[in-house]
């Protein structure tokens, strides 16, 4: 798996909800919360973008970044913005290459079945490109942010 804490993030390209390509190199010094999703206006990727939006002062005070990414595409990012008021982008991945190399693609159980799918993940980027934490599964999307804003020093 390419993704370990204290090492080089893998560098990525991807387009936003307006199309316009985002790159991890653009945020360099700047702490990078990098979130997987299965997809958007789904009950579990909701409650979890909402609590990345809930936290928003927070994490911008914190001078950090939020990057939702997932296989939709930008017609459904938008809509999925607009309607949760959502203030970060929301990144397309839909040949699922990024999310491969960042361990958010694969094998995974669901309703007690191996599936293969978006393995619902995040990835936090410090300021010197580095993975500083990797939560490789998050089991409860709801109160997921609220734990991104401990292990960052808040709340």
């Amino acid at each position: 798996m390419a993704i370990e804490e204290g090492k080089a993030a893998p560098a990525f390209t991807l387009a936003d909800q307006d199309g316009q390509a985002v790159s991890l190199k653009a945020f360099k010094g700047k702490d990078v919360i990098v979130y997987f999703y299965p997809k958007d206006d789904t009950p579990g990727c909701t409650k979890e973008a909402c609590g990345f939006r809930d936290h928003w002062a927070a994490l911008k005070k914190k001078g950090v970044v939020v990057l939702g990414v997932s296989p939709d595409d930008a017609s459904s990012h938008q809509k999925f913005i607009k309607k949760f008021k959502l203030p970060f982008p929301l990144l397309s991945d839909p040949d699922k290459k990024m999310m491969a190399e960042y361990g958010a693609w694969g094998e995974k159980m669901m309703y007690g079945q191996k599936k293969i799918g978006v393995i619902r993940s995040t990835v936090w980027v410090g300021a010197d490109g580095k993975v500083k934490k990797h939560w490789r599964k998050v089991p409860k999307a709801e109160t997921h942010p609220e734990q991104v804003l401990k292990a960052m020093g808040e709340g």
